[in-house]
């Protein structure tokens, strides 16, 4: 089927921007670290039960002792890492610029893929890259531009120490994809993506284990697993989000170089646009919308 990869990764976008709107709802309630370890135990159990009755097993021990540790080391540095620098910058720099540190993953994956993964992109790929990464920006400086002005006044004085946490998020993105697809590769093809997606998912969940302990922040999961709602939103968002949006993710990585497919992916500010139309009433600009074509435009590039 033509385009197979790139259908897969269009969907993969479709499923975190779902995922994003159920977090964000029961973020509000409980708080975002509380539901990172929630949905990572939902992810866990529904990854046991597809595996299960797929393949008959719970986990897949079965794979080599080289998959195990890249895709673990995969888990800690993009699902746990990653998270931990991506919500520190958040508080301290603000989402504008967070997300537009964290758009460079895309050319930072395309660029170790080069360098370490003999991944050869021809010029427009290179250029469709860009453009798509433009058309991101122009829509999120947008979107925080017409939200909160007095945000934007403070976001001005950036601290050293949140660019430090936004780079850290944005790495911790890119070498995780990279670290997935070296784990995944064997000698006769990839690893299956959900099986995959378990093991970085394990990883994680016993780093926010050790985390929680140290920190003595227990009582804060607790509270959150009482809020019913919150655990339900957050049980939609792991099904769509980290199960079913991340495994889709390790599986565009069969058809699409890494570079093209962490470009596919950083897509997500421009599919919420509907979202903040139609879900959020919000109010998005002409030039919102420019961006938006822009970064089809990019992604077309790609294709050719």
């Amino acid at each position: 089927m033509p385009y197979t990869g790139e259908l897969i990764a269009i969907a993969t976008v479709l499923c975190w921007t779902v995922s994003i709107q159920f977090f964000e709802a029961a973020s509000k309630k409980v708080g975002a670290i509380p539901v990172n370890v929630i949905r990572l135990t939902i992810a866990l159990i529904l990854f046991g039960l597809l595996l299960f009755f797929k393949h008959g097993y719970i986990f897949p021990v079965h794979f080599p002792a080289h998959a195990w540790f890249y895709l673990s080391l995969s888990g800690v540095i993009g699902f746990f890492m990653g998270d931990i620098f991506l919500f520190k910058a958040l508080v301290e720099i603000g989402p504008r610029v967070t997300m537009l540190i964290f758009s460079l993953s895309a050319p930072t994956v395309a660029l170790t893929g080069w360098l370490f993964l003999n991944e050869i992109y021809v010029l427009h790929q290179w250029v469709g890259m860009f453009i798509t990464l433009f058309g991101v920006g122009i829509v999120i400086l947008e979107k925080n531009q017409k939200t909160s002005k007095p945000s934007k006044l403070k976001i001005r004085n950036i601290s050293l120490k949140g660019v430090v946490y936004g780079f850290g998020a944005m790495f911790g993105q890119a070498f995780g994809y990279i670290l997935s697809k070296t784990g995944m590769q064997t000698e006769s093809g990839y690893l299956d993506a959900f099986s995959s997606t378990q093991i970085r998912a394990i990883a994680a969940f016993f780093c926010f284990l050790i985390f929680f302990t140290v920190t003595g922040k227990w009582g804060t999961v607790k509270a959150a697993v009482k809020n019913r709602k919150a655990v339900v939103y957050t049980a939609i968002g792991s099904a769509v989000g980290p199960f079913l949006g991340v495994s889709l993710s390790l599986l565009v990585l069969h058809y699409l170089t890494t570079g093209v497919a962490s470009t596919f992916l950083s897509l997500v500010p421009v599919f919420i646009i509907p979202f903040s139309i139609f879900l959020h009433k919000e109010h998005v600009s002409i030039r919102a919308g420019f961006g938006a074509v822009t970064a089809v435009f990019g992604i077309y590039l790609l294709m050719i």
